[in-house]
């Protein structure tokens, strides 16, 4: 895979070179409103800091400020051990030098997305619901999905799309503020502006509002390559593609929206959460791969191994393929396993069988948002864990399954 590693990091180059002229072609539109003929390149000079700034913020904190956009919290292998063992078993599969950190989104609409400048400081979020609807059988295959984005550093890239094209929607938002507000009186003062003075300002105008536009287009230009080879890599970590074609239809069929998702973060997910099906334009520029099309590659699939999707590929779309010919070499005959319904006791989560993982994950996750919350947790003797929440007035509190008082401190 180091063909699409390299050709990821050539387009991490190219997108912040781009968004470098876009910002600056922007700042001297503004420049030369605001400031008066003559003054665009101080436009500039604000563009190339607000770049600066912005480039070296996605450098250094972007996965950060991705994660707290997106509403995450870190959790440990004691919140959510079934999570972590998930994680810590696709890590391995993966061969990452490290294990990415793990967070939680409280959200209901299932999902799950991976950030991070490099596989030694990469983190894979996942929502509660997606927690709570999959069996793990599903949730390796998700997670298998993110970790395979680390692995082929697709986290870098979309890092950068996310950060890089906000910095443009800022930019154009404050410049358009500016002209409503204040830019007519501004302008109105100045000397000399006549004719060219509103050419200006319909250049500057017209920039901002295509702005949002051309940071859409920004992604639009990454291709949807990186959507396959992340499922690719999911049906070889798991050698099980069905876990992970199961998954992307439940994602796909939840009526819920995700709540902070942005136009920024939105690529990010393994579904895209602002998707609007049935919308031609919608899907004529959507950042993703059709689910459906994606989960007939990932059934077709007659082996566990990049040659195996890289036939089943052709074989549903038509296309080429989209593993490069690196990952190619020496690959094929690895066979897929049984899901954990037919794996018997294999598997120390999994043995009780998908239902049950299901349900402890569900489980898992209630309790540790209980705790975020500053619930207190109260066992009792037949087995029920009452939960009294930070308001509670009363001093005692009644069980309900067993009717015994407890003492609440």
């Amino acid at each position: 895979m180091w063909e699409q590693i390299a050709a990821n990091r050539r387009k991490s180059f190219m997108l912040v070179v781009a968004t470098a002229l876009l910002l600056m072609v922007l700042g001297y539109a503004f420049g030369e409103y605001f400031g008066g003929r003559g003054s665009g390149p101080y436009g500039v000079a604000v563009a190339v800091v607000v770049w600066l700034v912005m480039t070296l913020v996605s450098w250094f904190q972007g996965d950060q400020v991705m994660l707290a956009v997106s509403g995450a919290h870190k959790v440990k292998k004691e919140d959510l051990p079934v999570l972590f063992n998930v994680v810590e078993e696709m890590t391995l599969a993966a061969g990452l030098p490290k294990m990415p950190d793990v967070y939680v989104i409280d959200d209901p609409a299932p999902n799950a997305f991976a950030t991070g400048r490099r596989p030694e400081t990469a983190a894979v979020a996942v929502t509660s619901g997606l927690l709570r609807r999959l069996n793990r059988d599903e949730l390796q295959g998700v997670i298998g999905h993110e970790l395979g984005h680390i692995r082929n550093r697709d986290i870098q890239l979309m890092l950068f799309a996310g950060v890089l094209a906000g910095a443009i929607v800022i930019l154009a938002e404050v410049g358009l503020r500016g002209m409503w507000f204040g830019g007519g009186r501004s302008r109105s003062r100045r000397s000399g502006g006549g004719d060219s003075a509103g050419i200006i300002a319909v250049i500057a105008i017209v920039l901002a509002i295509l702005a949002p536009l051309l940071a859409r287009l920004i992604y639009l230009a990454i291709s949807r390559k990186r959507e396959y080879l992340a499922d690719a890599s999911a049906a070889v970590f798991t050698r099980y593609p069905e876990g992970l074609a199961s998954a992307l239809e439940k994602i796909a069929a939840s009526p819920q929206k995700l709540a902070h998702a942005t136009r920024a973060t939105a690529p990010m997910y393994i579904v895209n959460p602002l998707a609007e099906a049935g919308k031609m334009m919608a899907r004529a520029t959507a950042t993703h791969p059709p689910i459906a099309e994606r989960v007939k590659v990932l059934r077709g699939m007659g082996g566990a191994d990049f040659r195996s999707y890289q036939e089943s590929f052709h074989q549903a779309t038509g296309k080429k393929g989209v593993i490069p010919a690196s990952a190619l070499k020496d690959d094929g005959g690895a066979g897929l396993r049984p899901g954990s319904a037919g794996a018997g006791a294999a598997g120390s989560a999994a043995a009780a069988g998908p239902r049950a993982s299901q349900r402890t994950l569900a489980r898992q996750v209630d309790d540790f948002f209980y705790r975020k919350g500053g619930y207190k947790q109260i066992p009792c003797s037949c087995g029920t864990v009452l939960k009294i929440p930070p308001d509670f007035k009363s001093h005692q509190a009644v069980c309900p399954r067993c009717g015994k008082v407890h003492d609440v401190a």
